[in-house]
């Protein structure tokens, strides 16, 4: 289960990111998590609490937005998605593609009070 690194990871970068603007309080972090990222939303919803405990981010709400695995197939130009499709083009079957979104996980948001 690597999503206890990235949890920790992320929670030491918010928390780092915290003392550098001398924020206080952050009340919720949005994050996008590509389809084709590997990590297990549920996971990262089951661990942040324990990872953020004792933190700034221990009271902080944490959104996962999934973002589609989408590809661009290089012999027809068909954009489709990857999971959806099981990697195959469905206008033309290719299994040749480039893809667009979804391998990443990244910040999105980080909201504090005004």
């Amino acid at each position: 289960m690597h999503e206890i690194g990235i949890v920790r990871q992320l929670v030491r970068t918010l928390t780092d990111f915290a003392a550098e603007n001398d924020v206080k309080d952050i009340r919720e972090v949005v994050v996008d998590c590509g389809e084709l990222s590997l990590v297990i939303p549920e996971y990262l919803e089951e661990l942040y609490p324990v990872v953020a405990k004792g933190s700034i981010l221990e009271n902080a709400k944490l959104t996962v937005c999934m973002v589609p695995g989408l590809a661009e197939c290089e012999d027809c130009d068909e954009i489709f998605n990857v999971i959806e499709h099981k990697g195959y083009c469905p206008k033309c079957g290719s299994f040749e593609k480039t893809v667009l979104s979804g391998k990443d996980f990244t910040i999105r948001e980080i909201v504090v009070p005004n």
